[in-house]
C-alpha cells in the first residue's frame, strides 16, 4: 500500500502560483544600440522609433516540464513509502522458573519409568518435566537446582532445547546432599528482580524438607508473594519417610498459600505426570503480540523520473531546428 509520511508537503503544490501572483514581473531595462545611420534607417523604412519590449515566451513542452517537475519534487518531499502487510510477532508474556531438588534422596529408585523398569526419582522427574518443557512454546523458561546450595542453571530463555539439555545433565548430589528449600526460593526472588514480565511463576519440586536454609522457608515465601511471584510446589516420594528425608508437606503448602499457588503430592510417576498436566491447565500459555508493517522508501522514484524526463527533453530540444546546431556563414 502506498502512503506518504509527510502528506502536508502537498500544500506546496500551489507555491508557484503564489509566486507568480505576488512576485513582480521581471524587467531588464537597457539602452538601445546606437547607430550613426539610425536616421537614415528611419527614412528608408518609413517607421517612427518607439519604446519596445521583448517578451520571451515558453514553449508548451517547457511549461509541461516545469509543472511536472514541481509535482515530482513535491511528491518526493512528501516521503512516499510502500507499506507492506502487517507482520505479527509473538512475545513471551510469562517468565516460568523450574526449580528441581538434587539432594541425595533424589537417587532413590522407588519410581517406575515409562518402560516399566524401576528408576530413580530424578529420572522420573526428567521424563515428565521434559514433556512439560516441550509444551511451553510461548513461555520464557528458567532452570535452577538446589541441594546444600541453590544454583541457577539457565536464565530465562525461549530456547527450550537448551533448558531440556541442562535438565537431562542433572545428577543427584551435584548441588550437595542437603535440601535448602528457603535458599532456592531466595534465588528465585533475586532472579525475578531483573524480569520485566508481569506474570512470574515458579514450580518447585522436592522430595524432602528444609535442612537449614539461611532464610526460613516461610519468610522466603512471604517475600516472593510480595514481589508478585506465584509458587506451585510439588512434593514427591514417600510421605511416610522420617528423619532428614521426610516430606514436609505442610511447609510446602504454606509456601504455595503465601504466594497464591497450588501444592501437589506425587507418589509415583503417573501422579507426577498428572501434576504437570494440571499445571498446564492452571498456567495456560500467555503471549503478547507485537505487530509492525515494513516500509520501503520510494522518494527516489519521483526524483529519478524527473531526471530521466529532463534528459529526454534536453535531447529532444537539441534536435529542434536552429537549437544547438552550428550556424552557417
Amino acid at each position: 500500500m502506498l502512503a506518504f509520511e509527510l502528506p502536508w508537503a502537498f500544500a506546496l503544490l500551489g507555491l508557484p502560483l503564489l509566486v507568480v501572483w505576488l512576485a513582480p514581473e521581471f524587467h531588464d531595462e537597457s539602452e538601445a544600440v546606437r547607430a550613426p545611420f539610425f536616421k537614415r534607417l528611419v527614412e528608408l523604412t518609413g517607421k517612427l522609433p518607439t519604446e519596445g519590449a521583448v517578451v520571451i515566451r515558453k514553449r508548451n513542452w517547457q511549461k509541461l516540464y516545469h509543472i511536472l517537475g514541481w509535482l515530482l519534487i513535491v511528491i518526493a518531499l512528501a516521503r512516499p513509502v510502500w507499506v507492506g502487510d502487517p507482520i505479527v510477532k509473538k512475545l513471551p508474556a510469562r517468565d516460568l522458573l523450574l526449580i528441581v531438588d538434587l539432594s541425595g534422596s533424589m537417587e532413590e529408585k522407588d519410581f517406575t519409568g515409562a518402560a516399566g523398569s524401576r528408576i530413580s526419582r530424578l529420572e522420573a522427574v526428567k521424563e515428565v518435566v521434559a514433556g512439560f518443557i516441550a509444551r511451553r512454546e510461548t513461555d520464557r523458561l528458567g532452570l535452577a537446582v538446589f541441594g546444600q546450595s541453590a544454583f541457577l542453571q539457565a536464565p530465562f530463555t525461549d530456547d527450550r532445547e537448551v533448558v531440556g539439555s541442562l535438565l537431562e545433565e542433572m545428577q543427584p548430589r551435584m548441588a550437595g546432599a542437603q535440601t535448602m528449600i528457603g535458599d532456592a526460593i531466595g534465588l528465585a526472588v533475586r532472579l525475578f528482580e531483573a524480569s520485566e514480565k508481569q506474570n512470574k511463576v515458579v514450580i518447585l519440586l522436592t522430595d524432602g524438607n528444609d535442612t537449614g536454609s539461611k532464610m526460613p522457608v516461610q519468610r522466603a515465601a512471604e517475600i516472593a508473594g510480595e514481589e508478585g511471584i506465584t509458587i506451585h510446589t510439588i512434593a514427591m516420594g514417600d510421605p511416610e519417610t522420617v528423619g532428614e528425608k521426610a516430606l514436609d508437606t505442610s511447609a510446602l503448602e504454606g509456601v504455595s498459600k503465601a504466594t497464591g499457588g497450588r501444592s501437589f503430592l506425587a507418589l509415583d510417576r503417573e501422579q507426577l505426570q498428572a501434576v504437570y498436566a494440571e499445571l498446564d491447565r492452571l498456567e495456560p500459555e500467555r503471549v503478547d503480540t507485537e505487530s509492525y508493517r515494513p516500509k520501503r522508501a520510494l522518494y527516489w522514484v519521483p526524483l529519478g523520473s524527473l531526471l530521466i524526463f529532463g534528459v529526454v527533453l534536453f535531447n529532444a530540444m537539441l534536435r529542434l531546428p536552429g537549437v544547438g546546431s552550428p550556424s552557417r556563414a
